[in-house]
Protein backbone atom coordinates (compact mmCIF):
# COMPACT_ATOMS: atom_id res chain seq x y z
CA UNK A 1 0.00 0.00 0.00
CA UNK A 2 1.07 3.45 -0.98
CA UNK A 3 2.09 5.84 1.60
CA UNK A 4 1.28 9.87 0.66
CA UNK A 5 3.50 13.08 1.36
CA UNK A 6 1.16 16.14 0.38
CA UNK A 7 3.46 19.49 0.14
CA UNK A 8 2.18 22.69 -0.05
CA UNK A 9 3.62 26.40 0.11
CA UNK A 10 2.64 29.34 2.08
CA UNK A 11 3.50 32.67 2.66
CA UNK A 12 5.05 34.16 -1.04
CA UNK A 13 5.09 32.09 -4.05
CA UNK A 14 8.57 30.31 -5.64
CA UNK A 15 9.65 29.07 -2.36
CA UNK A 16 10.93 26.39 -3.94
CA UNK A 17 8.01 23.51 -2.99
CA UNK A 18 9.41 21.70 -6.55
CA UNK A 19 12.73 21.32 -5.14
CA UNK A 20 11.83 20.41 -1.87
CA UNK A 21 9.66 17.67 -3.22
CA UNK A 22 11.87 16.48 -5.56
CA UNK A 23 15.31 16.33 -2.74
CA UNK A 24 13.01 14.64 0.00
CA UNK A 25 12.17 12.24 -3.00
CA UNK A 26 15.22 11.42 -3.49
CA UNK A 27 16.61 11.29 0.32
CA UNK A 28 13.69 8.78 0.16
CA UNK A 29 14.92 6.85 -2.39
CA UNK A 30 18.30 6.94 -0.90
CA UNK A 31 16.21 4.32 1.79
CA UNK A 32 15.65 2.03 -1.20
CA UNK A 33 12.13 2.99 -1.54
CA UNK A 34 10.50 3.27 -4.49
CA UNK A 35 8.90 6.85 -5.34
CA UNK A 36 6.83 8.72 -7.62
CA UNK A 37 5.91 12.71 -7.67
CA UNK A 38 3.00 14.50 -8.80
CA UNK A 39 2.29 17.84 -9.34
CA UNK A 40 -1.08 20.01 -9.14
CA UNK A 41 -1.61 23.11 -10.32
CA UNK A 42 -4.59 25.28 -9.74
CA UNK A 43 -4.97 26.89 -13.02
CA UNK A 44 -7.70 26.20 -15.78
CA UNK A 45 -5.82 25.81 -18.41
CA UNK A 46 -5.62 22.10 -19.25
CA UNK A 47 -1.77 22.19 -19.57
CA UNK A 48 0.89 24.61 -19.45
CA UNK A 49 1.53 24.07 -23.41
CA UNK A 50 -0.63 27.58 -24.82
CA UNK A 51 1.27 29.58 -22.02
CA UNK A 52 3.65 32.31 -22.23
CA UNK A 53 7.03 31.48 -20.95
CA UNK A 54 6.89 34.46 -19.44
CA UNK A 55 3.91 33.49 -17.54
CA UNK A 56 4.53 30.30 -16.67
CA UNK A 57 8.24 29.70 -17.38
CA UNK A 58 9.57 26.15 -19.19
CA UNK A 59 7.26 23.98 -20.60
CA UNK A 60 8.81 20.91 -19.73
CA UNK A 61 8.00 17.50 -22.20
CA UNK A 62 7.99 14.19 -20.66
CA UNK A 63 8.66 11.07 -23.05
CA UNK A 64 4.99 10.27 -23.46
CA UNK A 65 4.10 13.96 -25.32
CA UNK A 66 2.57 15.85 -22.42
CA UNK A 67 3.24 19.24 -21.52
CA UNK A 68 4.11 19.89 -17.63
CA UNK A 69 4.78 22.04 -15.41
CA UNK A 70 8.69 22.42 -15.08
CA UNK A 71 8.63 21.41 -11.39
CA UNK A 72 8.48 17.33 -13.31
CA UNK A 73 11.57 18.51 -14.58
CA UNK A 74 13.29 18.58 -11.09
CA UNK A 75 11.61 15.51 -10.39
CA UNK A 76 13.26 13.54 -13.13
CA UNK A 77 16.75 15.34 -12.60
CA UNK A 78 16.95 14.64 -8.78
CA UNK A 79 15.58 11.21 -8.73
CA UNK A 80 14.66 8.04 -10.74
CA UNK A 81 11.32 8.09 -11.47
CA UNK A 82 10.08 9.15 -14.66
CA UNK A 83 7.06 11.19 -15.06
CA UNK A 84 3.92 11.02 -17.73
CA UNK A 85 1.14 12.72 -18.31
CA UNK A 86 -0.54 11.33 -15.10
CA UNK A 87 2.09 13.13 -13.12
CA UNK A 88 1.07 17.09 -13.75
CA UNK A 89 -2.59 17.67 -13.14
CA UNK A 90 -4.52 20.85 -13.75
CA UNK A 91 -7.37 22.24 -12.24
CA UNK A 92 -8.66 22.68 -16.38
CA UNK A 93 -8.30 18.63 -16.49
CA UNK A 94 -9.98 17.99 -13.68
CA UNK A 95 -13.11 20.41 -14.44
CA UNK A 96 -13.16 19.44 -17.72
CA UNK A 97 -13.37 15.83 -17.16
CA UNK A 98 -16.31 16.26 -14.40
CA UNK A 99 -18.55 18.32 -16.78
CA UNK A 100 -17.65 15.75 -19.65
CA UNK A 101 -18.85 12.79 -17.62
CA UNK A 102 -22.02 15.28 -16.07
CA UNK A 103 -22.76 15.94 -20.42
CA UNK A 104 -22.64 11.77 -20.82
CA UNK A 105 -24.97 11.51 -18.12
CA UNK A 106 -22.79 9.74 -15.62
CA UNK A 107 -24.19 12.10 -13.13
CA UNK A 108 -27.74 11.57 -13.56
CA UNK A 109 -29.92 12.88 -10.85
CA UNK A 110 -27.36 14.49 -9.09
CA UNK A 111 -26.03 18.55 -8.68
CA UNK A 112 -22.27 18.76 -9.63
CA UNK A 113 -20.50 20.38 -6.80
CA UNK A 114 -16.62 21.06 -5.68
CA UNK A 115 -17.47 18.45 -3.07
CA UNK A 116 -17.74 15.47 -3.79
CA UNK A 117 -17.23 15.70 -7.21
CA UNK A 118 -14.38 17.53 -8.53
CA UNK A 119 -12.14 16.64 -5.15
CA UNK A 120 -12.95 12.92 -5.96
CA UNK A 121 -11.64 12.94 -9.58
CA UNK A 122 -8.53 15.21 -7.74
CA UNK A 123 -8.53 11.95 -5.14
CA UNK A 124 -8.83 9.08 -8.05
CA UNK A 125 -5.89 11.13 -9.84
CA UNK A 126 -3.67 10.61 -6.72
CA UNK A 127 -4.65 6.33 -6.69
CA UNK A 128 -3.95 5.76 -10.06
CA UNK A 129 -0.62 7.37 -9.83
CA UNK A 130 -0.09 5.16 -7.11
CA UNK A 131 -1.55 2.24 -8.66
CA UNK A 132 0.42 2.92 -12.05
CA UNK A 133 3.64 3.56 -10.88
CA UNK A 134 3.56 0.98 -7.88
CA UNK A 135 5.32 3.19 -5.74
CA UNK A 136 5.90 3.19 -2.17
CA UNK A 137 5.82 6.41 -1.73
CA UNK A 138 3.93 9.43 -3.82
CA UNK A 139 4.65 12.67 -3.14
CA UNK A 140 1.94 14.92 -4.27
CA UNK A 141 3.02 19.16 -4.69
CA UNK A 142 0.15 21.40 -4.44
CA UNK A 143 1.09 24.72 -6.70
CA UNK A 144 -0.12 27.93 -5.49
CA UNK A 145 0.06 29.45 -1.47
CA UNK A 146 -2.30 28.62 0.87
CA UNK A 147 -5.51 31.18 0.87
CA UNK A 148 -5.42 30.69 -3.10
CA UNK A 149 -8.99 30.64 -4.24
CA UNK A 150 -8.07 28.26 -6.90
CA UNK A 151 -6.23 26.01 -4.46
CA UNK A 152 -8.74 25.32 -2.59
CA UNK A 153 -10.08 22.11 -3.92
CA UNK A 154 -6.75 20.18 -4.27
CA UNK A 155 -6.16 21.51 -0.32
CA UNK A 156 -9.78 19.81 0.19
CA UNK A 157 -8.80 16.14 -1.22
CA UNK A 158 -5.51 16.45 0.50
CA UNK A 159 -7.58 17.09 3.84
CA UNK A 160 -9.48 14.16 2.74
CA UNK A 161 -7.36 11.68 1.55
CA UNK A 162 -5.65 11.20 5.44
CA UNK A 163 -9.15 10.33 6.48
CA UNK A 164 -9.90 8.01 3.48
CA UNK A 165 -6.35 6.31 3.92
CA UNK A 166 -5.49 6.38 7.30
CA UNK A 167 -3.16 8.61 10.02
CA UNK A 168 -0.38 6.61 9.71
CA UNK A 169 -0.37 6.27 5.55
CA UNK A 170 -0.67 10.67 4.79
CA UNK A 171 1.84 13.45 5.95
CA UNK A 172 1.82 17.17 5.15
CA UNK A 173 4.74 18.91 4.51
CA UNK A 174 4.53 22.91 4.65
CA UNK A 175 7.06 25.35 2.83
CA UNK A 176 6.89 28.73 4.24
CA UNK A 177 9.20 31.62 4.50
CA UNK A 178 10.87 33.09 7.89
CA UNK A 179 12.07 36.06 6.35
CA UNK A 180 15.06 38.62 7.78
CA UNK A 181 14.08 41.69 8.59
CA UNK A 182 17.53 43.79 8.72
CA UNK A 183 16.05 46.89 10.33
CA UNK A 184 15.41 44.97 13.23
CA UNK A 185 18.41 42.58 12.82
CA UNK A 186 16.00 39.20 13.40
CA UNK A 187 14.58 36.47 11.56
CA UNK A 188 10.57 36.69 11.82
CA UNK A 189 8.34 33.82 12.53
CA UNK A 190 5.30 35.53 12.48
CA UNK A 191 4.67 35.02 8.75
CA UNK A 192 4.73 30.93 8.71
CA UNK A 193 2.46 31.29 11.68
CA UNK A 194 0.24 33.04 9.70
CA UNK A 195 0.40 30.39 6.92
CA UNK A 196 0.23 27.70 9.16
CA UNK A 197 -3.18 28.91 10.89
CA UNK A 198 -4.40 29.35 7.17
CA UNK A 199 -3.46 25.48 6.38
CA UNK A 200 -5.28 24.75 9.75
CA UNK A 201 -8.68 26.63 8.68
CA UNK A 202 -8.63 24.62 5.68
CA UNK A 203 -8.60 21.57 8.52
CA UNK A 204 -4.53 20.18 7.71
CA UNK A 205 -1.99 20.48 10.28
CA UNK A 206 1.20 19.92 8.63
CA UNK A 207 3.48 17.35 10.41
CA UNK A 208 6.52 18.55 8.57
CA UNK A 209 7.75 22.57 8.37
CA UNK A 210 10.40 23.24 5.99
CA UNK A 211 11.59 26.86 6.89
CA UNK A 212 12.87 28.97 3.58
CA UNK A 213 15.14 31.19 5.23
CA UNK A 214 18.75 33.56 4.65
CA UNK A 215 20.09 32.89 7.52
CA UNK A 216 20.09 29.61 10.04
CA UNK A 217 17.44 29.12 12.30
CA UNK A 218 18.57 29.25 15.90
CA UNK A 219 17.19 26.48 18.53
CA UNK A 220 15.11 29.50 20.10
CA UNK A 221 13.77 30.13 16.36
CA UNK A 222 12.09 26.55 15.87
CA UNK A 223 11.14 26.32 19.47
CA UNK A 224 8.77 29.20 18.85
CA UNK A 225 7.90 27.85 15.29
CA UNK A 226 7.28 24.78 17.05
CA UNK A 227 5.73 25.81 19.88
CA UNK A 228 3.05 28.26 17.90
CA UNK A 229 2.60 25.92 14.91
CA UNK A 230 2.54 22.74 16.54
CA UNK A 231 4.74 20.80 15.24
CA UNK A 232 7.88 19.19 16.97
CA UNK A 233 10.68 20.82 17.27
CA UNK A 234 12.73 18.21 15.20
CA UNK A 235 10.24 18.96 12.26
CA UNK A 236 10.68 22.43 11.77
CA UNK A 237 13.63 22.07 8.55
CA UNK A 238 15.89 24.96 7.56
CA UNK A 239 16.18 25.40 3.89
CA UNK A 240 18.39 28.22 4.07
CA UNK A 241 19.09 29.35 0.74
CA UNK A 242 22.01 26.82 -0.93
CA UNK A 243 25.11 27.43 -3.58
CA UNK A 244 23.70 24.48 -5.42
CA UNK A 245 19.89 23.13 -5.39
CA UNK A 246 22.05 19.86 -5.70
CA UNK A 247 23.43 20.40 -2.00
CA UNK A 248 19.55 20.67 -0.73
CA UNK A 249 19.16 16.81 -0.53
CA UNK A 250 21.92 16.57 1.89
CA UNK A 251 20.39 19.31 4.04
CA UNK A 252 17.56 17.87 4.43
CA UNK A 253 19.34 14.75 5.48
CA UNK A 254 21.61 16.06 7.80
CA UNK A 255 18.82 16.65 9.46
CA UNK A 256 17.22 13.95 9.62
CA UNK A 257 14.20 14.53 7.55
CA UNK A 258 14.29 11.31 5.83
CA UNK A 259 14.16 9.42 9.52
CA UNK A 260 10.61 11.91 10.27
CA UNK A 261 9.00 10.93 7.35
CA UNK A 262 10.12 7.05 7.93
CA UNK A 263 9.38 7.45 11.43
CA UNK A 264 5.44 8.94 10.51
CA UNK A 265 4.98 5.92 7.97
CA UNK A 266 6.79 3.28 10.61
CA UNK A 267 8.63 2.29 7.42
CA UNK A 268 12.27 0.14 8.52
CA UNK A 269 14.80 0.88 5.74
CA UNK A 270 18.17 0.24 4.49
CA UNK A 271 20.75 3.38 5.58
CA UNK A 272 21.27 6.31 3.12
CA UNK A 273 23.71 6.06 0.51
CA UNK A 274 24.33 9.63 -0.58
CA UNK A 275 27.91 9.12 -0.56
CA UNK A 276 28.22 9.07 -4.29
CA UNK A 277 25.85 11.98 -4.58
CA UNK A 278 28.12 14.34 -2.40
CA UNK A 279 31.18 13.18 -3.98
CA UNK A 280 30.09 12.94 -7.77
CA UNK A 281 27.82 15.86 -7.91
CA UNK A 282 27.63 18.36 -5.23
CA UNK A 283 31.57 18.38 -4.79
CA UNK A 284 32.47 18.67 -8.49
CA UNK A 285 29.63 21.98 -8.73
CA UNK A 286 30.92 23.36 -5.35
CA UNK A 287 34.72 23.50 -6.09
CA UNK A 288 35.53 22.71 -10.26
CA UNK A 289 39.05 22.46 -11.45
CA UNK A 290 37.95 24.67 -14.37
CA UNK A 291 35.50 27.13 -15.80
CA UNK A 292 34.22 28.50 -19.05
CA UNK A 293 31.78 31.12 -20.53
CA UNK A 294 28.71 29.68 -22.24
CA UNK A 295 26.23 32.57 -24.10
CA UNK A 296 22.80 31.40 -24.11
CA UNK A 297 20.92 33.57 -26.84
CA UNK A 298 17.52 33.38 -25.92
CA UNK A 299 14.22 35.27 -26.62
CA UNK A 300 13.13 34.67 -23.02
CA UNK A 301 16.42 35.93 -21.16
CA UNK A 302 14.83 37.62 -18.87
CA UNK A 303 12.91 34.65 -16.89
CA UNK A 304 15.25 32.63 -14.98
CA UNK A 305 12.52 29.73 -15.64
CA UNK A 306 12.11 29.90 -18.90
CA UNK A 307 15.06 28.08 -19.97
CA UNK A 308 15.38 25.95 -16.42
CA UNK A 309 16.19 23.02 -18.23
CA UNK A 310 19.36 24.19 -20.67
CA UNK A 311 20.23 25.78 -17.42
CA UNK A 312 20.65 22.69 -15.98
CA UNK A 313 21.80 20.58 -18.32
CA UNK A 314 24.51 22.67 -18.86
CA UNK A 315 25.59 22.82 -14.86
CA UNK A 316 25.48 18.60 -15.76
CA UNK A 317 27.54 18.63 -18.66
CA UNK A 318 29.68 20.70 -15.74
CA UNK A 319 30.06 18.42 -13.67
CA UNK A 320 31.12 15.78 -16.16
CA UNK A 321 33.84 18.06 -17.62
CA UNK A 322 34.87 19.41 -13.44
CA UNK A 323 33.67 22.60 -15.15
CA UNK A 324 32.46 25.60 -13.71
CA UNK A 325 29.85 26.75 -15.93
CA UNK A 326 29.68 31.07 -16.39
CA UNK A 327 26.31 31.48 -18.30
CA UNK A 328 25.86 34.74 -19.90
CA UNK A 329 22.28 35.18 -21.24
CA UNK A 330 21.87 37.74 -24.28
CA UNK A 331 18.63 38.52 -25.54
CA UNK A 332 18.13 37.81 -28.68
CA UNK A 333 16.24 40.62 -29.78
CA UNK A 334 18.86 43.12 -28.29
CA UNK A 335 21.24 41.18 -30.57
CA UNK A 336 19.56 42.27 -33.69
CA UNK A 337 20.93 46.32 -32.60
CA UNK A 338 24.09 45.01 -31.37
CA UNK A 339 27.71 44.45 -33.19
CA UNK A 340 28.25 40.25 -32.55
CA UNK A 341 32.02 40.59 -31.27
CA UNK A 342 31.01 43.44 -28.66
CA UNK A 343 29.16 40.85 -26.70
CA UNK A 344 30.41 37.12 -27.99
CA UNK A 345 34.31 37.96 -28.54
CA UNK A 346 35.43 36.55 -25.12
CA UNK A 347 32.69 33.56 -24.81
CA UNK A 348 33.76 29.77 -24.99
CA UNK A 349 30.53 28.66 -26.66
CA UNK A 350 27.16 29.80 -27.81
CA UNK A 351 24.24 27.93 -27.27
CA UNK A 352 20.72 29.56 -29.15
CA UNK A 353 17.55 27.85 -27.63
CA UNK A 354 13.76 27.13 -28.67
CA UNK A 355 10.77 29.56 -28.62
CA UNK A 356 7.84 30.52 -30.79
CA UNK A 357 7.69 33.90 -33.30
CA UNK A 358 9.14 35.88 -35.24
CA UNK A 359 10.29 37.97 -32.49
CA UNK A 360 14.49 38.21 -31.95
CA UNK A 361 15.05 36.08 -35.05
CA UNK A 362 17.66 38.24 -36.43
CA UNK A 363 19.48 38.23 -33.60
CA UNK A 364 19.52 34.45 -33.19
CA UNK A 365 20.83 34.11 -37.18
CA UNK A 366 23.52 36.84 -36.27
CA UNK A 367 24.98 34.90 -33.02
CA UNK A 368 24.14 31.58 -34.94
CA UNK A 369 26.39 33.31 -38.15
CA UNK A 370 29.20 34.85 -35.76
CA UNK A 371 29.87 31.09 -33.86
CA UNK A 372 30.29 29.57 -37.55
CA UNK A 373 32.76 32.21 -38.84
CA UNK A 374 34.81 32.09 -35.84
CA UNK A 375 34.39 28.61 -35.00
CA UNK A 376 33.57 29.15 -31.38
CA UNK A 377 31.02 25.94 -30.41
CA UNK A 378 27.81 25.72 -31.23
CA UNK A 379 24.58 24.30 -30.02
CA UNK A 380 21.30 24.78 -31.18
CA UNK A 381 17.88 23.50 -29.76
CA UNK A 382 14.84 23.19 -31.40
CA UNK A 383 14.44 26.82 -33.54
CA UNK A 384 18.21 26.92 -32.53
CA UNK A 385 17.96 23.97 -35.50
CA UNK A 386 16.01 25.96 -37.45
CA UNK A 387 17.90 29.46 -37.54
CA UNK A 388 21.13 27.61 -38.05
CA UNK A 389 19.54 26.14 -41.07
CA UNK A 390 18.48 29.51 -42.24
CA UNK A 391 21.36 31.24 -41.30
CA UNK A 392 23.40 28.68 -43.51
CA UNK A 393 21.20 28.56 -46.61
CA UNK A 394 20.86 32.47 -46.60
CA UNK A 395 25.01 33.24 -45.82
CA UNK A 396 26.74 30.45 -47.27
CA UNK A 397 24.12 28.87 -50.02
CA UNK A 398 23.09 32.19 -51.29
CA UNK A 399 19.63 31.76 -50.60
CA UNK A 400 19.15 35.36 -49.29
CA UNK A 401 15.40 35.05 -49.11
CA UNK A 402 15.42 31.68 -47.38
CA UNK A 403 13.24 31.70 -44.41
CA UNK A 404 10.85 29.38 -42.14
CA UNK A 405 6.93 29.90 -43.20
CA UNK A 406 6.52 30.11 -39.62
CA UNK A 407 8.00 34.03 -40.47
CA UNK A 408 7.38 34.56 -43.51
CA UNK A 409 4.59 32.11 -45.28
CA UNK A 410 5.41 33.68 -48.51
CA UNK A 411 8.59 32.84 -48.36
CA UNK A 412 10.76 32.49 -51.84
CA UNK A 413 13.03 29.88 -50.36
CA UNK A 414 10.71 27.58 -47.43
CA UNK A 415 14.00 26.32 -45.81
CA UNK A 416 11.82 25.17 -42.65
CA UNK A 417 8.38 24.56 -43.22
CA UNK A 418 4.78 23.21 -41.17
CA UNK A 419 5.18 19.44 -40.85
CA UNK A 420 2.79 17.92 -43.02
CA UNK A 421 0.31 16.63 -40.73
CA UNK A 422 0.31 20.38 -38.90
CA UNK A 423 -1.83 21.91 -42.01
CA UNK A 424 -5.47 20.85 -40.89
CA UNK A 425 -5.00 21.41 -37.05
CA UNK A 426 -6.96 24.11 -35.93
CA UNK A 427 -6.33 23.86 -32.46
CA UNK A 428 -3.28 25.20 -30.60
CA UNK A 429 -3.28 22.90 -27.55
CA UNK A 430 -0.95 19.70 -27.41
CA UNK A 431 -1.62 19.55 -30.89
CA UNK A 432 2.44 19.80 -31.83
CA UNK A 433 4.95 16.96 -32.49
CA UNK A 434 5.62 15.86 -29.03
CA UNK A 435 7.14 13.33 -26.97
CA UNK A 436 9.89 10.56 -27.28
CA UNK A 437 10.83 9.93 -31.13
CA UNK A 438 13.66 7.79 -32.68
CA UNK A 439 16.39 9.20 -33.86
CA UNK A 440 18.92 7.68 -36.23
CA UNK A 441 22.21 8.77 -36.06
CA UNK A 442 25.15 8.58 -39.28
CA UNK A 443 28.36 6.83 -38.16
CA UNK A 444 31.13 8.89 -38.94
CA UNK A 445 29.64 12.19 -37.82
CA UNK A 446 30.21 14.48 -34.47
CA UNK A 447 26.66 13.03 -33.08
CA UNK A 448 27.51 9.48 -33.29
CA UNK A 449 31.24 10.24 -31.56
CA UNK A 450 29.30 12.25 -29.22
CA UNK A 451 26.13 9.54 -28.81
CA UNK A 452 27.93 6.20 -29.96
CA UNK A 453 24.88 5.06 -30.83
CA UNK A 454 23.12 4.13 -34.28
CA UNK A 455 19.61 4.68 -32.06
CA UNK A 456 18.34 7.40 -29.71
CA UNK A 457 15.43 8.64 -28.73
CA UNK A 458 14.96 12.30 -27.96
CA UNK A 459 11.79 14.33 -26.84
CA UNK A 460 10.64 16.93 -29.07
CA UNK A 461 8.11 20.17 -28.88
CA UNK A 462 7.84 21.56 -32.21
CA UNK A 463 5.65 22.39 -35.36
CA UNK A 464 8.24 23.27 -38.02
CA UNK A 465 10.82 20.73 -39.92
CA UNK A 466 13.79 20.78 -42.42
CA UNK A 467 12.57 20.79 -45.34
CA UNK A 468 13.92 18.05 -47.03
CA UNK A 469 13.38 19.90 -50.55
CA UNK A 470 16.76 22.03 -49.69
CA UNK A 471 18.39 18.66 -48.73
CA UNK A 472 20.61 18.39 -51.77
CA UNK A 473 21.71 22.40 -52.44
CA UNK A 474 22.68 22.61 -48.19
CA UNK A 475 24.94 19.33 -48.25
CA UNK A 476 26.30 20.13 -51.12
CA UNK A 477 27.69 23.51 -49.52
CA UNK A 478 28.97 21.28 -46.35
CA UNK A 479 25.78 20.96 -44.47
CA UNK A 480 26.19 17.70 -42.19
CA UNK A 481 22.96 16.03 -41.42
CA UNK A 482 23.67 13.55 -39.65
CA UNK A 483 20.79 12.08 -37.63
CA UNK A 484 16.96 11.90 -39.02
CA UNK A 485 13.77 10.28 -37.98
CA UNK A 486 13.76 6.64 -39.87
CA UNK A 487 10.26 6.75 -40.58
CA UNK A 488 9.64 9.80 -42.52
CA UNK A 489 13.18 11.05 -43.16
CA UNK A 490 12.69 14.00 -41.41
CA UNK A 491 16.02 16.05 -40.19
CA UNK A 492 17.20 15.46 -36.46
CA UNK A 493 20.35 16.70 -36.48
CA UNK A 494 22.51 18.81 -38.45
CA UNK A 495 26.52 19.60 -38.09
CA UNK A 496 29.32 21.44 -40.49
CA UNK A 497 32.47 19.38 -41.45
CA UNK A 498 34.89 22.39 -41.02
CA UNK A 499 33.95 23.18 -37.36
CA UNK A 500 35.37 22.40 -33.99
CA UNK A 501 32.15 21.88 -32.89
CA UNK A 502 29.10 22.63 -34.58
CA UNK A 503 25.60 20.97 -34.10
CA UNK A 504 22.00 21.81 -33.92
CA UNK A 505 19.25 19.55 -32.82
CA UNK A 506 15.18 19.46 -33.69
CA UNK A 507 14.06 17.93 -30.25
CA UNK A 508 15.21 19.05 -26.44
CA UNK A 509 17.75 17.16 -25.56
CA UNK A 510 17.64 19.24 -21.98
CA UNK A 511 14.92 17.04 -21.19
CA UNK A 512 16.81 14.73 -20.46
CA UNK A 513 19.66 15.58 -18.41
CA UNK A 514 20.31 14.06 -14.85
CA UNK A 515 23.29 15.44 -12.88
CA UNK A 516 24.52 12.07 -12.65
CA UNK A 517 23.76 11.36 -16.45
CA UNK A 518 24.89 14.13 -18.04
CA UNK A 519 23.30 14.42 -21.87
CA UNK A 520 25.90 13.57 -23.97
CA UNK A 521 25.49 16.17 -26.57
CA UNK A 522 25.79 18.83 -23.39
CA UNK A 523 28.63 17.10 -22.40
CA UNK A 524 30.77 17.67 -25.84
CA UNK A 525 29.57 21.01 -25.79
CA UNK A 526 31.32 22.26 -22.52
CA UNK A 527 34.48 19.99 -23.40
CA UNK A 528 34.70 21.79 -26.78
CA UNK A 529 33.80 24.89 -24.33
CA UNK A 530 36.44 23.77 -22.46
CA UNK A 531 39.18 23.08 -25.22
CA UNK A 532 38.88 26.79 -26.76
CA UNK A 533 38.98 28.38 -23.39
CA UNK A 534 42.67 26.53 -22.78
CA UNK A 535 43.69 27.71 -26.22
CA UNK A 536 42.66 30.98 -25.85
CA UNK A 537 43.87 31.12 -21.72
CA UNK A 538 40.98 31.53 -20.39
CA UNK A 539 39.80 29.75 -17.19
CA UNK A 540 42.01 27.14 -17.45
CA UNK A 541 43.18 25.85 -13.98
Amino acid sequence: MSKFIFVTGGVISSLGKGIAAASLGRILESRGLKITLMKFDPYLNVDPGTMNPYQHGEVYVTEDGAETDLDLGHYERFTNSQMSRYNNVTAGQIYYAVICRERKGDYLGKTIQVIPHITDEIKQRILKVASVSKADIVIVEIGGTVGDIESLPFLEAARQFRIDQGEDNVLYVHVTLVPYMKAADELKTKPSQHSVGRLREIGIQPDVLICRTERPLSDQIKEKIALFCSVKKEAVIEAKDAQSIYQIPLEFKKQILDEIVLSHFKLICREQRLAEWEEKVVNRILYPKNRVKITVVGKYISLQDAYKSIYEALVHAGIANDTEIQIQKLDSEQLQHTDPAKVLADTNGILVPGGFGIRGILGKIKAIEYARINEIPFLGLCLGMQTAVVEFARNVCGLKEANSTEFNPKTKYPVISLLADQYDIKEKGGTMRLGAYPCKIYRNTLAYRLYRKSIVYERHRHRYEFNNAYRRILEKKGLVISGVYPKERLVEIIELKKHPFFIAVQFHPEFKSKPEQPHPLFVGFIKAALERASKKKQYSV
